[in-house]
């Protein structure tokens, strides 16, 4: 089998969509820092802050799948550029944004840029380079993901200090006009897949995702009542519904034969129950810091900096180390890494040594940058060539239910302790516990942890078992299939 030609300008792609997900990573972290800022100067108050972070993470789980077959059939090049010119509006428009409801708002928009280009991110770099060098791109793209967390931390602390909360949003249209005009330049689709979208299915997709996670989101806010079942229950009835109509459908949103494959299947789900995991561990690590131990939430989020720093480091190695062997070893073995991390977080009490959370960082970061790449190009080199963009929407949409299940759990977990509208505050940094409460929410925080360990060993099941795979040349996908 002849080796797949090389594109020219993949560096400048890579580079491209490094810059994207370093603007996006960098809004994932500097937020978090600014919501005393914002609070006060929008004349808000907390319980509706809270949803600037959630309309987010809510928008780029939901919309992702759906764009990713737009993609597919007119052009991944044309929605990943339009949504890096949508996020940087957007960005701008968070700026000058003088209410909280327009805050709010601007979000969500913001999140649809967001979700234009993570579902069309990795289908680019399954079309830009050969399968057998794909695991070290995404290696390069978890790099530029915790770089701009990193980045995110530091900037916050400055910005949000000497110059006022505005600027964390200006500061991504630099980067986002720099984005664009070389995605533009440089980023152009090999071919389109001339197939009608499947309107009903997208909008029945959509909706059962928004209710599923809405529902979830309601829960920990506001705890168990008959509205939020009811959200559940509606969305989980519209997903089986999707479910049968995408079986009939000639050109369906998601073809589920694609789940046959057995290593995409099973990467899917190590990727959805890595974050369920992963990603609740450090919501309840900041919660910890900020509100057990009085640190500001600049000071927590540096005790984190070390694991993104190392996972920067190593997950271009890790990427490659798949490229050579396949994922299961190396994506399992990340998983188990990220366990010893969480049971080092175990032996936190109310007067620990801050260098615990440092350590715990560490380990959980290399284990982190073993996972992802690995995983990543996992999927991608298992999905049909036509559906790139659905399998990259369908893996953002699996982790982004898992971050958002992440911090359903924990708000829930911290509910058992404390008042939910205490838990708000202790998670973005305005309040801290005081007395006797911190002993028990130390031994929630225990108990999510163990909940965390469980997750993370099904997640490392589901990824040990997922077949052994051939990165073969050039195109894993052609020998799994002939």
């Amino acid at each position: 089998m002849a080796e797949e030609e090389r594109n020219p300008h993949e560096t400048v792609i890579l580079g491209v969509i490094l810059v994207a997900l370093l603007m996006f990573a960098i809004d994932s972290t500097i937020v978090l820092l600014a919501f005393p800022d914002i609070v006060s100067t929008l004349h808000s108050n907390l319980s509706t802050i809270i949803w600037v972070i959630l309309v987010y993470m809510l928008v780029s789980a939901i919309a992702t799948t759906q764009f990713g077959r737009i993609g597919d059939i007119y052009g991944r090049s044309r929605i990943f550029n339009a949504g890096i010119a949508v996020f940087t509006i957007a960005s701008f428009l968070c700026g000058i944004a003088n209410t909280d409801i327009l805050l709010i708002a601007f979000r969500i928009l913001q999140g649809l840029g967001g979700a234009m280009v993570s579902a069309t991110s990795s289908a680019i770099i399954a079309d830009t380079f050969a399968r057998h060098r794909i695991g070290r791109a995404y290696g390069y793209t978890a790099t530029g993901y915790n770089v701009g967390a990193i980045l995110g931390i530091v900037l916050g602390g400055f910005i949000t200090t000497f110059v006022g909360y505005r600027y964390i949003f200006f500061i991504n249209v630099p980067i986002g006009i720099v984005a664009l005009i070389l995605g533009l330049r440089y980023v152009k689709d090999k071919t389109t897949y001339k197939e009608k979208l499947d309107i009903s299915g997208m909008i029945t997709l959509g909706v059962a995702v928004t209710l599923l996670l809405f529902g979830g989101v309601l829960i920990a806010s506001v705890g168990v009542n008959t509205f939020n079942v009811a959200l559940l229950v509606i969305g989980a009835i519209l997903a089986l519904a999707f479910y049968f109509m995408e079986k009939r459908s000639e050109n369906p949103t998601i073809k589920f034969d694609m789940f046959s494959n057995v290593v995409f299947r099973n990467s899917i789900f190590a990727s959805f129950f890595q974050g369920l995991g992963f990603l609740g561990v450090t919501f309840m690590i900041i919660m910890y810091l900020q509100g057990v131990r009085g640190l500001s939430p600049l000071n927590a989020s540096l005790l984190l900096v070390p694991g993104y720093i190392l996972s920067s480091i190593i997950a271009p190695f890790m990427g490659r180390f798949s490229d050579k062997h396949g994922a299961r070893v190396i994506a399992t073995i990340g998983l188990a890494v990220q366990i010893i991390g969480v049971l080092v977080y175990m032996t936190l009490g109310t007067s620990t040594s801050v260098y615990t959370v440092i350590l715990g960082s560490i380990i959980i970061g290399s284990g982190a940058a073993m996972f992802w790449p690995a995983n990543n190009s996992a999927i991608m080199t298992h999905a049909d060539p036509k559906r790139f963009g659905v399998a990259s929407g369908l893996m953002r949409l699996f982790s982004g239910m898992g971050m958002m299940g992440s911090f359903i759990i924990v708000m829930i977990v911290a509910a058992a302790s404390i008042p939910r509208s205490v838990a708000f505050e202790i998670f973005v940094g305005t309040s801290k516990i005081i007395g006797g409460v911190a002993g028990g929410f130390v031994g929630g925080m225990h108990a999510a942890f163990v909940a965390m360990i469980a997750l993370l060993i099904i997640a490392g099941i589901t990824s040990l078992t997922r077949g052994k795979e051939e990165r073969a040349r050039p195109s894993a996908y052609d020998a799994v299939t002939a």
